[in-house]
């Protein structure tokens, strides 16, 4: 008994000692642990019957859960015995839960749940080791970027496992496709519908996904719950990544800006299955068809399962569903600070109407709720979508939307044109029978695109609208921009003229190499190729799939320059100057 005692002593004393080098070791482990065993699951799925099919490796999920369990209630131990609280409450729910699933494991088969379990546990250990970011010193425009080529290598490796495709594909082809998805785009050149499975599908799906939100707004929104020790810098890098108004908010802001995607997709996808209808999918495509629609839509992807797109026969006069998909694009493109400025400012006005008729005392009004960025967004979208609706109808009635025999019909296509060029790419009409002002007019829809901090791409509503205000106030003699009793910054104009210019740039230099590489085809094709490629839109005019190998590496360039931004590449790539406390004499420049 006595021996027994000095070597719980002994064993207590080690681990007091030892516990911060152990609690990491551990942790290592797991992580290692995980990796290793979504690789595993991974190739069990990608491949058909191989080595993979051998009893050890076909119960590797439930091995590791259990020694996760057990390294985890190790981590736990080591956190009583140092009297630190490193770990947090949802890691005890995922203890319990593991401890449950071990349980149930004696009595039935749990592979489902394993599986799950596994899946979802790589996603925390990604997320945690992702928060030691901060100690690369990297800039937070340098990590976006890396994430975003990270995500597309991955997604293109994928794409070649053998159960991912119906047939044969290419690398090239593996790697056009994954960036289309992660950049959200919607350019193809494989039929999305015959040549991948549901398992290559289910992997698109979830480049969207990641695309559509940024891979770190995903590992923050994880390690948010799962790791306590946020550093100062994590902080800064996802404020700086999400756009939140202050560091305090910044993991606020993350939150809300996942529940809130996950929630406006769950709504699309019940209103999806619901008009999908029965007529062309059995019930199990059928959920499968709405989810990765809603998905596709929020997230302004404008891919789709059907070969045809939205122009498929069974969807082009399915006019409730076209409604709920241009809902879920104007929703994905507006822009996360703007929806939450609304929330806050309904929230206003019910607190308001409480007080007042409840309490009856006035409620003190909170000035400038709506902020002047949220004004902006909104005028210029609305004012977008009115003149992308007219005009389409106006030039497109006697072509491609003389089909729809009700004036209801009508609208909702001439509608429908005028919102899927803000950087969502579906379509409903034939896109090669369009007429050439309604392809110019299409172009510079896509070229505007969404709002800033959404899932849409362009130049935004924002850089647009300021452009527009500069050139009014310059017009009227004014050295400065002044809207609603506020002035918009001067760094606010050069930014936005910045991003004009490299759109520009970009644009020009992609159209100038199709064209060399391309000559025996329609120049406005080809440039509307290029403009959807770096507005990440996916509208085609049935090119893509027919172009060169050369001609698909530029478009891949071009995606990946639209979705991470121009500007943002050049500002992770160049060293940044420290602002200097003097300035140099002006000297003017004759411009016009």
């Amino acid at each position: 008994m006595k021996k027994i005692a000095d070597l719980y002593g002994k064993t207590l004393a080690f681990l007091r000692e030892r516990h911060k080098f152990l609690f990491s070791l551990t942790g290592l482990l797991l992580f290692a642990s995980s990796c290793i065993t979504m690789f595993l699951f991974i190739m069990d799925v990608g491949f058909e019957s191989s080595w993979l099919s051998h009893p050890v490796i076909a119960q590797i999920d439930v091995y590791y859960l259990e020694f996760y369990f057990f390294g985890a209630l190790f981590r736990l131990i080591l956190d009583q015995v140092g009297k630190v609280k490193r770990l947090t409450a949802l890691e005890y729910v995922l203890l319990g839960i593991l401890f449950i699933n071990i349980i149930l494991l004696m009595f039935t088969d749990t592979a489902l749940l394993d599986r799950t379990m596994v899946i979802a546990i790589f996603a925390v250990e990604i997320s945690k080791y992702s928060f030691n970011l901060d100690r690369l010193n990297l800039s937070p425009t340098l990590i976006f970027v890396t994430s975003f080529a990270i995500v597309i290598f991955t997604g293109a490796v994928l794409l070649m496992l053998p159960n991912a495709a119906n047939k044969e594909i290419s690398f090239l082809e593996a790697l056009f496709t994954a960036t289309s998805a992660t950049t959200v785009t919607g350019l193809a050149v494989l039929d999305t519908q015959k040549d991948f499975t549901g398992f290559g599908q289910t992997i698109i799906l979830i480049l969207i996904q990641i695309g559509g939100l940024g891979m770190m707004t995903f590992t923050s929104f994880f390690g948010l719950f799962f790791k306590n020790d946020s550093s100062f810098q994590n902080t800064f890098l996802v404020k700086d990544y999400v756009g939140a108004d202050n560091s305090n908010e910044a993991f606020k802001f993350v939150v809300k800006i996942v529940v809130f995607t996950l929630a406006i997709e769950f709504i699309g996808f019940l209103f999806l299955y619901f008009f999908s209808g029965t007529g062309f999918l059995r019930n199990d495509e059928r959920f499968f068809f709405a989810l990765f629609h809603s998905v596709s839509a929020f997230c302004n992807a404008g891919f789709s399962t059907l070969s045809s797109g939205l122009y498929d026969i069974n969807i082009r006069f399915n006019y409730g569903f076209q409604l709920v998909i241009a809902g879920l694009i104007i929703a994905g493109g507006i822009g996360f600070p703007i929806m939450f400025n609304v929330y806050a400012y309904l929230k206003h006005l019910i607190q308001k109407k409480i007080r007042l008729w409840f309490y009856k005392e006035k409620f003190i009004n909170k000035a400038w709720v709506i902020n002047l960025n949220t004004a902006t967004v909104f005028y210029t979208t609305a004012i977008l979508l009115i003149a992308g609706t007219v005009l389409f109808y106006i030039f497109e009635k006697d072509r491609t939307i003389a089909e729809h025999s009700s004036v209801w019909g009508k609208f909702v296509t001439a509608f429908f044109g005028g919102v899927t060029p803000r950087t969502a790419g579906f379509n409903t009409v034939d896109m090669g029978a369009l007429a050439a002002p309604t392809l110019l007019i299409t172009m510079l829809l896509m070229w505007v695109g969404g709002s800033p901090a959404s899932t849409a791409g362009g130049i935004k509503t924002t850089s647009f609208a300021v452009a527009f205000l500069n050139i009014f106030s310059l017009s009227k003699g004014k050295t400065r921009i002044d809207v609603a009793r506020r002035t918009i910054p001067e760094a606010s104009i050069n930014k936005a003229f910045a991003v004009i210019m490299l759109s520009f740039l970009v644009i020009g230099a992609g159209s100038f190499l199709l064209i060399i590489f391309e000559p025996d085809k329609n120049f406005l094709h080809l440039s509307f190729e290029v403009f959807s490629a770096y507005c990440t839109v996916g509208l085609s005019v049935n090119l893509t799939s027919s172009l060169s190998d050369n001609s698909r590496i530029v478009l891949m360039l071009v995606m990946f320059l639209g979705r991470v931004g121009t500007l943002n590449l050049l500002i992770s790539l160049m060293r940044q100057v420290v602002i200097l406390p003097y300035t140099y004499p002006k000297e003017s420049i004759m411009t016009s």
